[in-house]
């Protein structure tokens, strides 16, 4: 069996986790999308209400923010792996426990074994600090990459905003797209073609009133306002 076709049962396996109480609230599992031989996977925290109801990660305003920044560094979405630290989505999108993350955690790993991609971005507190495994919030270590050994594999680690963050603070999205930037050099490819603006510019994204609570209860779990 291919890795692909592993990752791919793995996910069927795992539609029927009933490992924490969230199997009781959830629509549905949300276990991750995109190439499995991807070098790029990006982290997450947990599902909002849009990829609970579509079974994606990075749906709504933050899906599309996140799609840009990857044109912008020449690449598309389906070109990389999604998932997220919970792969249920929690209750009014509130922060993930600690019992949930431990629940959860065996699921990430083995994704990441599977894909054995290059580099491991996350986005946002909760990803960072599991991945990590130090306590240090995403203020203060964006942007900064380091090796760790994660499934029995070395990998680069490389801290990034929340895109749903970004949506509310222009400066979050300089500091997103800079950081972005750098992806195609840890990835050892050339550099896109410098851009003339910005990738995207928050007033470019206004919310609809059905996807801000979702949008917003990201941005809450990141605990940066």
């Amino acid at each position: 069996m291919t890795h692909a076709a592993e990752l791919a049962a793995y996910a069927a396996e795992t539609a029927g986790c009933e490992r924490c109480p969230l199997a009781a609230t959830r629509g549905q599992v949300v276990f991750g999308a995109g190439d499995p031989d991807a070098e790029l996977m990006l982290v997450g925290e947990a599902p909002g209400y849009h990829e609970d109801q579509g079974g994606e990660p990075f749906a709504g305003q933050t899906g599309e923010l996140l799609e840009r920044l990857l044109q912008g560094i020449g690449m598309q979405r389906d070109e990389v792996y999604l998932a997220n630290v919970l792969k249920c989505r929690p209750p009014q999108n509130r922060d993930p426990l600690e019992a949930e993350i431990a629940s959860c955690e065996p699921h990430l790993f083995r994704q990441i074994e599977l894909i054995r991609p290059r580099v491991v971005a996350t986005l946002g507190n909760f990803a960072t600090r599991l991945l990590s495994g130090r306590p240090f919030g995403i203020t203060k270590v964006h942007g900064q990459e380091h090796e760790v050994a994660l499934a029995a594999a070395t990998v680069v680690l490389y801290p990034l905003y929340h895109p749903a963050a970004a949506l509310y603070t222009p400066s979050m999205l300089r500091a997103l797209e800079e950081d972005f930037a750098r992806i195609p050099a840890l990835l050892g490819r050339p550099a896109p073609e410098p851009r003339p603006a910005a990738v995207l510019e928050p007033d470019a994204l206004p919310v609809p009133a059905a996807q801000e609570e979702h949008v917003r209860g990201n941005a809450v779990q990141l605990g940066l306002f």
